[in-house]
């Protein structure tokens, strides 16, 4: 990976400003710049999804790139909402996604982050991914960062929008799978 910039396709600041901190920290960092693109997102699962992207903006961007795709999946909804809850967050709010849960003996949940690598156009995108399991949780913590405040991972006691920023860095499901990229890059050098 050597000599060439690395693109992050995102029009997120609070992703990026994580991504970064995330990749820039370790004995390793790794230097990205970011830039969003209007991808059209499809449906699917996360891997699919994460695929369809990634290779979208390695042809857009003449170059290699990175994309992310999130999921929110809880058990008693196997799985849902998934990849789709940005949509369900903006539809029903924090309060609505606990609502979801009313009635179902769980509230166990799991954040799965999918990170796609392109090495540029024609190249099939590589997938590393990372899980945290946890509780969803009526909201606790500043509400600006998606569904952080209702997310509890397990064995914390903090809702990720509770915690400090290099807390849940160390901890995430977007760390756990930025570590498996970080490792994969540096083995091409």
């Amino acid at each position: 990976m050597a000599k060439q910039t690395l693109i992050f396709v995102t029009g997120n600041a609070n992703k990026l400003k994580e991504v970064k901190s995330i990749l820039l920290d370790g004995a390793k960092p790794i230097e990205i710049e970011s830039q969003a693109l209007d991808i059209p997102e499809i449906q699917g699962s996360t891997q699919e999804v994460a695929t369809d992207k990634c290779r979208r903006a390695a042809e857009l961007l003449g170059g290699p790139c990175i994309t992310e795709d999130t999921a929110l999946c809880f058990e008693a909804l196997r799985g849902l909402p998934g990849p789709y809850i940005k949509y369900f967050l903006a539809d029903l709010g924090h309060e609505g996604l606990n609502s979801l849960l009313v009635g179902f003996p769980t509230k166990a949940a799991w954040a799965l982050c999918t990170f796609a690598y392109s090495a540029g156009p024609g190249s099939d995108p590589v997938l590393f991914e990372g899980r945290t399991d946890g509780t969803i949780v009526p909201a606790r913590g500043p509400g600006v960062f998606g569904w952080d405040a209702v997310f509890e991972p397990a064995g914390t006691g903090l809702t990720y929008a509770e915690m400090p920023a290099d807390q849940k860095n160390k901890i995430s499901h977007r760390y756990k799978a930025l570590e498996k990229l970080r490792e994969f890059l540096h083995s091409l050098d």
